[in-house]
């Protein structure tokens, strides 16, 4: 049997290209060599926010128990933890791993599932290996989508117990006395949170950069970093990992700085998270001639690759390594694959979240893109101070901040949200930037009260002259400005 489509990786871009083919009534073959789900379920996405909100709610837990009962004690293990995790994970594995193994037996004669490892061997064939048999599957087409792994350097001895990267957290017995994580951009950042918010663990971040998370503006950066000094992690900004050992079951290692000065650190636990590679080896793409790039993505436009009839989705197709981004890609690539799609994807609206502390969540541009781009911006900006639900919470640690055009149009450039419920309320902004919509369809929307939600209408209205908060009267809680490459003008109470 000739199938119509062939999709090697059942992370979140094969699925979703697999069942996508499917909804259009093509035959599909599915292949996986490990797990269903890929690293965004069991390395990823889903484990990693499982500890997250665990430890956000075991650290809330330990606040409140303080306030009205000091002398109580509130303990957790490692394990427990671990449990929870598990669960999580086994959860949603049952969702995807129930609609494959459902959909092979009521779709014999269109879908097969196959746990193996494939190489292509041509340009409509491939060889599938499942144990010490081997199989070749014709197809019309085919999706690369396999995903990526933790990166590793040369010099330090990751041994997934030790010394760990995100694969190997789950392999710690207890929670670590201390840990260094190598790394201050997403993951390190996230991680470093859960570890601290747990309420066991040293954490140490070392960076080369002057601050954590520099793809970011500087006063989203500067909300997660006083939050990371309250909770007692240190950041060695501006420095270099010189050595890395092993010795007696811990780890010590030598930083220098930029000013030449150097330290001897040495901790019981180490995380490495200094990004991901995309898994493009051994899948005989060289030999079918299909062009794969110095870092390992795979050369493509809008997701078909110079072979036309092999096309890639998610992490191997660009450094956006997202699930969401990987889902619309495995989607997307299918439909252009069928003539259903003639435009090419748009990333301009892409939501993210860093599950940090607060938590921060943004769609779009931020003040440092719009001005290495040179755009002309007008920015409006509220505190959740002044947002009522947040004061209810007893959570009013972040912002809102929205960039417009500097025209009468006002579009929306983007959002960043920092804060309790961060990723809910950017929303609607990410739909009116994929519609290339002013703001003035937010302005008179009647949102619940109280919700956190409203403190982006309050924007809108700011930045449309009829506030019900003025900027003159709340100094450093409200603004409103209009910036470009030569500065942001001091505060104005209306831009219209």
């Amino acid at each position: 049997m000739k199938y119509d489509v062939c999709i090697i990786g059942a992370g979140p871009a094969g699925y979703a290209a697999a069942i996508r083919a499917l909804d259009l009534d093509k035959s599909v073959i599915l292949i996986e060599k490990d797990k269903v789900g890929g690293a965004g379920l069991y390395n990823g996405a889903i484990s990693s926010k499982t500890f997250w909100e665990l430890a956000k709610d075991i650290q809330t837990a330990r606040k409140r128990l303080a306030q009205y009962s000091p002398d109580q004690h509130f303990a957790v293990t490692y394990q427990q933890v671990l449990r929870q995790v598990r669960e999580g994970i086994a959860n949603r594995r049952f969702h995807l791993e129930g609609q494959i193994e459902s959909l092979a037996k009521q779709q014999t004669n269109r879908f097969r599932y196959i746990k193996g490892t494939a190489r292509l061997l041509s340009q409509h064939t491939v060889e599938v290996l499942t144990g010490t048999q081997e199989e070749v599957f014709e197809a019309e087409n085919f999706v690369i989508a396999t995903g990526s792994k933790p990166r590793k350097l040369p010099n330090i001895p990751i041994d997934e117990k030790i010394i760990v990267t995100s694969d190997g957290v789950e392999n710690f017995e207890n929670f670590p006395k201390s840990l260094v994580i190598l790394g201050a951009g997403v993951i390190g950042c996230e991680w470093a949170t859960i570890f601290s918010n747990f309420g066991y663990t040293s954490v140490n971040i070392i960076d080369k950069a002057a601050r954590i998370l520099p793809f970011e503006d500087d006063d989203v950066t500067d909300v997660v970093e006083a939050n990371m000094k309250k909770q007692g992690i240190t950041v060695h900004k501006k420095s270099n990992l010189l050595s890395m050992r092993i010795v007696d079951g811990e780890v010590e290692y030598i930083i220098e700085y930029t000013d030449g000065r150097k330290e001897m650190h040495r901790v019981e636990k180490v995380l490495v998270s200094v990004g991901r590679v995309p898994n493009t080896q051994n899948l005989g793409l060289e030999q079918v001639g299909v062009n794969v790039l110095p870092n390992g993505h795979i050369e493509n436009s809008d997701g078909q690759t110079n072979i036309s009839n092999i096309y890639v989705a998610g992490d191997i197709s660009s450094d956006v390594a997202l699930v969401n981004v990987a889902e619309l890609e495995g989607r997307h690539v299918i439909e252009k694959m069928f003539g259903l799609s003639h435009d090419a994807i748009t990333y301009n609206n892409v939501s993210t979240i860093m599950f940090v502390q607060p938590e921060v969540a943004g769609v779009g541009m931020n003040e440092q893109r719009a001005l290495e781009n040179k755009i002309s911006y007008k920015v409006v900006k509220i505190r959740y101070d002044m947002i009522p639900r947040a004061i209810a919470m007893r959570n009013n640690d972040g912002f809102f901040k929205i960039l417009v055009t500097n025209d009468s149009e006002m579009k929306i450039l983007g959002m960043r949200a920092v804060g309790v419920h961060a990723s809910s309320a950017i929303q609607a902004v990410a739909l009116l930037i994929s519609m290339d919509k002013g703001v003035e369809e937010l302005a008179d929307m009647i949102h619940p009260h109280p919700s956190i939600i409203e403190g982006i209408q309050e924007c809108i209205r700011m930045l449309l002259g009829k506030s019900v908060l003025k900027p003159e009267f709340f100094k450093g809680m409200l603004s409103c400005k209009s910036c470009d490459e030569n500065g942001c003008s001091s505060d104005i109470i209306y831009l219209k």
